[in-house]
């Protein structure tokens, strides 16, 4: 059944990309393993990785070398919690002391406030002081839907728990339910007829600007660095994501840049213009505020692969809507079915950040078409993708997933080669899937943010 649900799922993302319905007979699913949940968690990770490796693949076929992919369900899961395990150091704690869920006077609300500017903004709201106990006996003198507007006016970030009927009837979830998976954007014509895949390192000599934050937009640029792009990420001063980056900069380079003053305005440019993916993940008008909208980036960069996340949605109210995947879970329907599911009184997400995962991984996989359309003399295309859209294909085959979960990563699904990263020694599980006899490797170790300079290498 597992195997099953992976090939139907994969065959979905298949026809929302442009590959052949047929392609997901040619990736084969090993293993029966699943995440407990209502939803086909751990299926979504096999399907997504899938999705991402054959468009890989495709690339080496369009240079007449076919190979199979391989996708192993057990290590497809543990890829969706953390890819690293520190030897002798510590990670920080994965969320803000009072993040979370709590019950308002009506029903449930969660709090997102790992960003220090989102925590901020919803004890502005409640007047209260950064514990716990103190933000419990606020948030229920509140009804979820007039708290959660009254945050996300404020600049914070907080979703009321929905019923999956009243995310439907949403004006949200209706404009999203008529989305595709993957938006597709006619771009400026492009002809990169001179790059082609190398055998053992398959996107060696494309160059990716990675604009993005926690969580799907980082990984879809550490699986383009595991085939061997070239991937720069670029952060503004002074943001910092510590729980994160030892997971999800291997292979990278991580710099800073002001994209409001004139001379890194200049570099951020000439960096562009060398760039053949740009994957960004900020909100939906960030870029377009600061002059760098879809058209001035195809001025810039013509032929450039565009590859853009946001959480709620390309069309609709919430467009541009700040949030994050936990929310989303809140906001679709995920948290209440579980709930329903497991017979709790309090909301059930889903056992890994899912949407965040699977989504990075469909980046990746339309990042890989965008190249493939290049490479023939097409038109490009700009990419646009959401969590929202993303959590559509849980609902699709929706039903009991439970027993027989992974346990925690044993010594056995790392990879035998210490990673010595920026923070200490570290052990990175091995590749959750193959191409042929081929797998992503990343050729540096994870790297805080910040700590390069913004130039390609070469």
């Amino acid at each position: 059944m597992t195997r099953n649900i992976s090939r139907l799922l994969l065959k979905d993302i298949a026809a929302s990309i442009g590959l052949a319905p047929e392609v997901a007979d040619r990736v084969a699913f090993r293993g029966n393993d699943r995440l407990p949940s209502c939803f086909p968690v751990t299926q979504l990770a096999a399907a997504t990785i899938g999705a991402a490796c054959r468009a890989v693949a495709d690339l080496l076929e369009a240079d007449g070398l076919s190979l199979p992919v391989a996708v192993d369900h057990r290590l497809a899961s543990l890829w969706f919690r953390f890819s690293i395990r520190p030897q002798g150091w510590t990670l920080p704690a994965a969320w803000d002391a009072i993040a979370g869920d709590y019950r308002a006077r009506d029903g449930w609300i969660k709090l997102h406030t790992n960003a220090a500017h989102h925590k901020r903004a919803a004890l502005a709201v409640l007047g209260c002081s950064a514990t716990r106990e103190m933000v419990a006996e606020a948030v229920a003198g509140w009804t979820s839907d007039a708290l959660e507007q009254e945050i996300v006016t404020a600049g914070g970030c907080a979703a009321r728990l929905r019923g999956r009927a009243a995310w439907e009837s949403h004006p949200q979830g209706r404009a999203v339910s008529r989305e595709p998976l993957i938006l597709c954007d006619m771009g400026s014509s492009g002809n990169d007829r001179r790059w082609r895949p190398d055998r053992d390192r398959p996107l060696a000599g494309l160059c990716v600007l990675d604009l993005t934050r926690i969580l799907a937009g980082p990984v879809a640029t550490r699986f383009l660095a595991g085939w061997g792009a070239q991937v720069l990420r670029i952060d503004p001063p002074g943001w910092e994501e510590p729980v994160m980056a030892p997971d999800v900069t291997p292979g990278k380079r991580c710099a800073r840049l002001d994209l409001q003053d004139p001379g890194d305005r200049a570099t951020f440019e000439r960096l562009l213009s060398r760039a053949d993916i740009l994957v960004h993940g900020y909100r939906a008008d960030a870029l377009d505020h600061l002059g760098y909208d879809a058209d001035a980036r195809q001025v810039i960069r013509p032929g450039l692969v565009d590859v853009s996340l946001d959480a709620y949605g390309h069309s609709g109210p919430w467009a541009r809507r700040r949030g994050f995947d936990s929310l989303v879970q809140f906001s679709s329907g995920i948290a209440a079915n579980g709930m329903t599911w497991r017979g709790s009184e309090a909301p059930v997400s889903l056992p890994v950040q899912a949407l965040d995962h699977a989504t990075g991984y469909l980046m990746a996989a339309a990042a890989m078409r965008g190249v493939a359309a290049r490479r023939r003399g097409e038109r490009t295309t700009q990419f646009r993708l959401s969590l929202a859209r993303t959590a559509e294909l849980l609902f699709a085959y929706e039903g009991d997933y439970g027993g027989d979960a992974p346990g925690d990563a044993g010594f056995g699904d790392f990879s035998g080669v210490q990673e010595t990263t920026a923070w200490g020694p570290a052990l990175r599980l091995r590749p959750p899937a193959t191409i042929g006899d081929i797998a992503m490797h990343w050729a540096s170790p994870a790297v805080p943010l910040g700590s390069g300079r913004a130039e390609w290498t070469d």
